[in-house]
């Protein structure tokens, strides 16, 4: 046996390799590999397992792999790899686990993989495959996880998977399957199903949460309708996501969903739920993850999802009333999005007792002067309370707010939780002028400060340049005055600075030229005047619009 995973090695796998002709286990996975399989390793013909998964490997899968007839376990995903797929790994005798997912294998998956007897895991998820609709399959296997996630699958669900009573993990996602979801499905009593981004209509069978054995069920982004049924909190398994988001569900949500005890995450987003009552759940709940975006929801704005919270997104529904104070009892609450909606009122500043790291009242009815106590915020990497009626000076201790001077190195993320992956929705902000979606499993790299479209006055603060962790900094569309700080300079990872409509005076100041990362730049229709500062960045912002309309005094150039 030699496990050499998980390190950060790299260079070619040593041909000398096939030397070890007694070796039974090998496991390079996890490092950084490149080039080829060596040949070599065809001669390890008493491998059991080879698992060279998550590394750079390229060129084709040698067609001899077949070989290695004692092999139970071939892992090879998430590499470089391209070809097809071998057409001896079909006769290899006691193979259990074949993974070659993440790849770019082109071609027909081959139906005989399923003649495979002791096959028991196959993913072959995520490459460039295709699937031969028209071949009949009478599988000999027992499969206990499958993944043909975007594999050129069609039409309605492929029927002799019902005869695959050992299943417990299906992910069919990225095909183009239609139809009713059927009820063959329902009898396999599956502990995970996962279905997105395909055509699937019609409605969610009750019968599905009676399952003893389900805990995660994603239907995402297909054309499922109707209500939830109100069995749904039934399914004594349930434990992580509940996602069907981006179909067209209607209704209330069935009060019997707080019974799932176990129960981590809610996606519902992208419906047509409505109701201005939802779901109490209890101070026992677990839930950590509830996004209900862009439904019908309206009513005040909800907050019992229990202690544990750590996102709740609302945007996108007619929620009204101000920001309910019950929402200081979430001690864990790391992001909060209600933008969107109709939220009044002014900004408590009970708000800075919240350990929020995202903080999104984007284009709601939110007025009167920023609290100064946001500053308090130590965590909080993004800001965004554009699009309200804010009015006030910009606090000068905005400049104090420590999660966008050294964005924080790690970021809560459900999908942490799985040992699979979950298409969470991203976080929505408003980037170099659109909105944009920010990869949520990423998002620590990203800090933004938005307050354009409000109602504010008076100077920009220095303090502002001291937040050197920022992307995005728009402060546009308001009543601005003074001089654009020289402090600005030092926010040298800014990759978007907007200060346009406002009523900003003197010049561009030339520190501009250390920002480097500057891509977008707009302070235009403002009362500027001298030269745009040359050097660095700088020398790529020509673009006369973003400086339209200042002073007539001035004749733009850059150099």
């Amino acid at each position: 046996m030699l496990d050499l995973g998980d390190n950060f090695l790299h260079g070619s796998i040593p041909p000398d390799i096939g030397k070890l002709t007694k070796m039974q286990t090998l496991s390079l996975r996890q490092n950084q590999f490149g080039g080829e399989i060596p040949a070599s390793i065809l001669q390890m013909t008493e491998l059991q397992v080879l698992d060279l998964g998550n590394n750079s490997l390229s060129s084709v899968i040698p067609d001899e792999i077949g070989t290695l007839f004692n092999l139970s376990t071939l892992s090879l995903g998430d590499n470089e790899f391209s070809g097809v797929i071998p057409e001896s790994i079909t006769r290899m005798p006691n193979l259990e686990t074949l993974q070659l997912d993440g790849n770019s294998l082109s071609g027909v998956i081959p139906p005989s993989l399923f003649d495979l007897k002791r096959l028991k895991i196959l993913f072959l998820r995520n490459n460039k495959l295709s699937w031969d609709n028209t071949a009949k399959i009478s599988p000999k296997c027992h499969l206990s996880r499958l993944s043909l996630r975007s594999c050129g699958l069609v039409g309605e669900m492929p029927s002799w998977l019902s005869v695959q009573k050992d299943l417990d993990f299906l992910d069919l996602s990225e095909n183009q399957l239609a139809g009713d979801i059927p009820r063959w499905l329902v009898d396999l009593e599956l502990g995970s199903v996962i279905i997105t981004d395909n055509r699937l209509a019609g409605p969610l069978p009750p019968q599905l949460f009676e399952s003893q054995n389900l805990s995660v069920v994603d239907l995402s982004r297909n054309d499922l309708s109707g209500g939830l049924p109100k069995n749904i909190g039934d399914a004594p398994a349930i434990m992580i996501p509940l996602l069907p988001s981006g179909n067209n569900f209607s209704g209330p949500l069935p009060e019997s969903i707080t019974n799932i005890g176990r129960l981590l995450l809610v996606d519902l987003s992208h419906n047509n739920f409505s109701g201005d009552k939802l779901p109490a759940f209890g101070p026992e709940t677990y839930l950590a993850y509830v996004d209900l975006s862009f439904n019908s929801f309206f009513g005040e704005a909800p907050v019992s999802f229990g202690p544990q919270i750590r996102k709740l997104t609302l945007g996108g529904n007619k929620f009204a009333g101000s920001l309910p104070e019950s929402l200081v009892y979430m001690k864990n609450l790391e992001e909060l999005d209600l933008s969107d909606n109709n939220i009044a009122g002014e900004l408590p500043d009970w708000l800075s007792r919240i350990p929020f790291q995202v903080l999104n009242l984007r284009n709601d009815r939110l007025q009167g002067s920023i609290p100064r106590a946001l500053s308090n915020l130590t965590k909080l990497h993004i800001l965004d309370l554009s699009g309200n009626n804010f009015d006030g000076t910009i606090p000068t201790e905005l400049g104090n707010l420590n999660g966008m001077i050294n964005t924080p190195s790690t970021y809560f993320t459900i999908s942490n939780l799985f040992t699979f992956f979950l298409d969470l929705n991203d976080v929505i902000v408003n980037w170099k002028g659109s909105l944009r979606s920010l990869a949520r499993n990423s998002l620590d790299i990203y800090s933004s400060l938005d307050l354009s479209c409000n109602s504010l006055s008076g100077e920009i603060p220095n303090s502002l340049g001291n937040l050197q962790g920022l992307k995005l900094l728009n402060l546009s569309h308001n009543e601005l005055t003074g001089e654009i700080p020289a402090s600005f300079g030092g926010l040298e990872k800014l990759e978007s600075l907007d200060l346009s409509h406002d009523k900003l005076n003197g010049s561009i100041p030339q520190t501009f030229e250390k920002l480097d990362e500057l891509s977008t730049l707009d302070v235009s229709n403002n009362e500027l005047v001298g030269r745009i500062p040359v050097g660095g960045q700088m020398s790529a912002m020509a673009d006369p619009r973003s400086y339209a309309n200042n002073s007539q005094r001035v004749v733009w150039v850059s150099d």
